[in-house]
């Protein structure tokens, strides 16, 4: 019997050489399988210029993935354009805040849109309260466009009314658009822009007017010219972008009178019609008057003003006196004003109380007459013994009112 110790045959082992031995590869083979090579990783790649650019909407608002995030970021360092937009996207981010709205700042919209529009023209939405203005500076400039020196200092003569009868000035064609740009600087300051006359400049028309005209003693030249298109493109482009209540702002003129920014952009493109046609009238050019509808707006802002003006000649004892007083909106003694032509129509102007409402059924006199004519008139360009055409009724009060019209006329 043979013990554990001898050399025999242990219990559970086949003897070396036996043929059911496993041979040491085929035993590595058994107890560990081989698993087929892993494909190297591929490299991602790069986003191109406009995917990072239409991400940087994404980015601004925190909203990019972390990969997407470091592309962007990586993509800023390297590209001028793109990171100024991401500046001005994070700066717009700053002003979403709940609490806050839009609408209490009527010049943010223009503010952003403006810059928009400096890196991507286009067509400016005119708003149809400031077309008049947006035309009749337009017509003036291309009147203007190809003056030489000779033109520029023809002599101008400007005509209004003041103290019952007519007062002149003379100036030249660079004198009245200078007389145009500062006193169009009250519509400007209202925006918030920079006075050309500086921040502390009177609101007055006619002392604006006389600080530059006395500020140099050289004569203006057409170096004028430049300055007033790009205010008068500034306020264009300004209120087209500004929102609806930017046209309730208030335009002082002074200790004379205030009015919403929409008449007085108006207002100045009556000034600028009537300028222009001073200027063509001086150099022998033909300047047709404005477009019916804007025509139409213009004399409609003269009557509007027409029962403020009598009143204030009437505290002057240049006017007859009020004969029948009424509550503001009520039904008052009228004169009936019956414009002809282009830009016409029927108004009714109080004769008494400044807020009362002209009426047909309370008219006490009528007046016919051109509707360029009437604007002649406001101009003060035409004397009223000689504005009307027909006349009929209460002849104080006919006298009254084409008096008030020439005396809203002013340097």
């Amino acid at each position: 019997m043979t013990g554990p110790l001898d050399g025999g045959p242990r219990e559970g082992r086949v003897p070396d050489g036996s043929p059911d031995s496993p041979r040491p590869a085929e035993a590595e083979a058994t107890s560990t399988p081989v698993s087929p090579p892993t494909p190297a990783p591929q490299p991602t790649p790069p986003l191109t210029h406009k995917v990072l650019a239409s991400l940087l909407g994404a980015w601004a608002l925190s909203a990019c993935s972390a990969e997407e995030t470091a592309l962007v970021e990586a993509h800023l360092t390297e590209c001028g354009a793109c990171a100024d937009e991401a500046l001005r996207l994070r700066d717009a981010v700053g002003l979403l805040h709940s609490e806050r709205t839009l609408d209490l700042d009527p010049m943010l919209r223009a503010r952003v849109l403006e810059s928009c529009l400096g890196r991507r023209p286009a067509r400016v939405p005119v708003p149809d309260w400031a077309a008049p203005y947006d035309a009749e500076a337009a017509r003036l400039d291309a009147l203007l466009r190809d003056f030489g020196d000779a033109e520029w200092h023809a002599p101008v003569r400007l005509k209004w009314f003041q103290e019952e009868r007519s007062a002149r000035r003379r100036t030249t064609v660079a004198g009245v658009i200078g007389h145009l740009m500062t006193v169009d600087g009250l519509v400007v300051g209202a925006l918030g822009l920079d006075d050309p006359l500086g921040a502390d400049a009177p609101a007055d028309p006619t002392e604006r007017t006389e600080i530059y005209w006395g500020a140099t003693t050289e004569p203006p030249t057409r170096a004028v010219h430049g300055p007033w298109r790009d205010q008068s493109h500034t306020l264009i482009r300004t209120v087209s972008f500004a929102g609806r209540g930017v046209a309730d702002l208030s335009v002082s003129y002074g200790d004379h009178f205030a009015l919403p920014l929409r008449d007085a952009l108006l207002d100045r493109a009556f000034e600028c019609w009537i300028h222009g046609s001073d200027i063509a009238e001086a150099v022998h050019y033909p300047y047709a008057p404005p477009c019916g509808a804007h025509l139409h707006r213009m004399i409609d802002l003269a009557v509007r003003l027409l029962p403020s003006a009598l009143a204030a000649r009437r505290r002057g004892g240049l006017a007859g006196p009020a004969r029948d007083l009424v509550a503001a909106g009520s039904p008052g003694r009228s004169l009936r004003l019956d414009v002809e032509g282009p830009g016409g129509g029927e108004w009714f102007v109080a004769l008494d109380s400044p807020a009362a409402m002209g009426c047909r059924e309370r008219s006490v006199a009528e007046v016919a007459l051109d509707g360029v004519e009437f604007c002649q008139l406001v101009a003060g360009h035409i004397p009223p013994e000689e504005a009307a055409a027909g006349q009929d009724g209460d002849r104080e009060a006919i006298r009254d009112v084409l008096y008030a019209a020439a005396a809203m006329s002013r340097l």
